[in-house]
């Protein structure tokens, strides 16, 4: 939910703290424009995220409840480099959408992040993203890590106005979350360090 995070994936380079560099999109521009959106569906943790240790955040588009995202007004081109370095391949190639804007999900792989997926549409554009190719009630979940939660809480607050109470029970709520961490602790590890309710802290926090 982080639009600087987003532009080292258009532009390329290292995110501050980053462990890996992204080559970037053949198309280098910058999103035409930006919006809160509820996705249908649920946020879920499961396996470990070898940036962030702890579990990663997946979307099931078939789950009940709605995930709040943001939706970026981008090219098919740039969503298909986009997608391809969150699924370690080179950018380059352009992804055949069909199936996925036909069918509302489409599986390009076995890979946590190699499934597209079309919940909807915006004003006419259709909304895609991708996702883990299991359901959540097929997944084990796992707890993310405290830094991981702090990243969460600053995209919601630079996408939708959160604020830190909100997002605490938001999360606490959330498979792999939920019996791991307390509102309470939720609270306590995002005012641990400045994220949400620090000005400067949109601008120094990646997604």
């Amino acid at each position: 939910m982080h639009l600087d995070r987003l532009m080292y994936y258009i532009a390329g380079g290292c995110p501050p703290g980053g462990a890996r560099a992204y080559p970037g999109c053949r198309d280098r521009r910058p999103p035409r424009a930006a919006l809160p959106v509820l996705l249908p569906g649920q946020l879920y943790f499961s396996l470990e995220s070898k940036v962030w240790t702890g579990g990663m955040g997946f979307y099931d588009q078939t789950d009940d409840g709605e995930m709040p995202a943001r939706a970026y007004l981008i090219t098919p081109e740039q969503f298909s480099d986009i997608a391809a370095q969150e699924m370690h391949e080179p950018p380059g190639r352009d992804l055949d959408l069909t199936l996925a804007l036909e069918f509302g999900r489409f599986r390009l792989g076995p890979g946590r992040y190699e499934t597209l997926v079309c919940p909807g549409q915006i004003d006419g554009y259709p909304v895609l993203t991708f996702t883990a190719p299991w359901r959540r009630v097929d997944a084990k979940v796992s707890r993310p890590s405290a830094a991981y939660l702090r990243n969460f809480a600053s995209g919601l607050h630079e996408a939708h106005g959160w604020s830190a109470e909100e997002t605490a029970a938001y999360l606490s709520a959330r498979p792999g979350v939920a019996g791991a961490w307390s509102t309470e602790a939720i609270m306590d590890a995002l005012t641990a360090e400045p994220t949400i309710d620090a000005p400067e802290a949109k601008a120094q926090t990646p997604r």
